[in-house]
């Protein structure tokens, strides 16, 4: 009798202790709990998924799904008071800062794709755009085999300077490709002369153009590149942290909470111009909403 009941209260502490264990968060949710600070690294122009307001506060659609993470990361870890860290980054900087991990989101217009996916993790996709070109119309470039011999800009570290690489290789079109720091001074470049074409992601271009002093010169190229699903980037290899933000992603998609934050960023007027870009939500993106996925394969799109 009392033997049996030692074992029974030896067996029962040994499942609680197991229980314990199995619920001690690990990797980067153990690094937020053990620090009680989570570090989101966002853009500084990249209207309008993050960037600065003209009050240098950081804001967009994509710091808004951000901070809807954290606040699924601070019910997880029981930690109302977490701290946030804002930490800006580059296209350039953003993939080795989360890889070393500097940063443990970013939030910003980064292009999900099969080869990034072997250096980090994305989350459910939060928007689906296209790889496109602006010019002056007053250049009548309408078509990639028009850019031939021109001097065309892209941003460094993007997958659009890549792709234009390629393209300038397979086609010999004899570019001439510069890589600017961010997306504000590649559209200047093309804005004062310097480059006759700027190769990004369309929704991007047409932040910059409608921001501009005369968005009338410019137009878009009609020809799709590629298409790009974006996704906020996390660390490789941490599925319990990830398990966590795709959850906060679809339980933003299921309630219907998205259709607010989407209409905030694309249908109305935002800072710091109080331009309104009228972007309604693509059928690729309703698609996404309905059947939410992190694939970084173009074709699932």
């Amino acid at each position: 009798m009392h033997l049996k009941l030692l074992l029974s209260i030896l067996t029962a502490g040994t499942v609680g202790a197991n229980v314990a264990l199995a619920q001690e968060p690990t990797g980067t949710l153990k690094k937020i709990k053990d620090t009680g600070t989570i570090t989101l690294a966002h853009r500084e122009s990249s209207v309008p998924f993050s960037y600065y307001d003209d009050k240098q506060q950081v804001v967009g659609y994509a710091m808004d799904l951000c901070h809807r993470i954290v606040d699924a990361v601070k019910a997880e870890l029981k930690l109302p008071n977490l701290q946030v860290n804002l930490n800006p980054v580059t296209s350039a900087t953003r993939i080795p800062l989360i890889a070393n991990g500097t940063v443990d989101l970013e939030c910003g217009s980064t292009t999900n794709n099969l080869e990034r996916e072997k250096q980090v993790s994305f989350t459910i996709t939060h928007f689906v755009t296209a790889n496109r070109f602006v010019s002056k119309k007053s250049a009548n470039l309408r078509t990639v085999e028009d850019l031939r011999g021109k001097t065309v800009v892209s941003t460094s570290g993007t997958t659009n300077i890549k792709q234009i690489t390629e393209i300038n290789a397979q086609k010999g079109l004899n570019l001439n490709i510069l890589a600017a720091k961010d997306h504000a001074e590649a559209f200047l470049m093309v804005e004062t002369g310097r480059a006759a074409a700027f190769v990004m992601d369309d929704i991007l271009l047409y932040s910059l153009v409608a921001g501009s002093k005369s968005p009338q010169d410019y137009v878009i190229s009609a020809d799709a590149l590629s298409v790009e699903p974006y996704g906020i980037m996390l660390r490789r290899g941490d599925p319990a942290f990830k398990k966590v933000v795709d959850q906060a992603m679809i339980d933003t998609y299921r309630s219907g909470a998205i259709n607010a934050i989407y209409e905030t960023w694309f249908l109305k007027p935002v800072p710091p111009k109080g331009i309104n870009l009228n972007v309604p939500m693509s059928a690729s993106f309703k698609k996404v909403i309905a059947s939410p996925t992190d694939s970084g394969d173009p074709a699932v799109y």
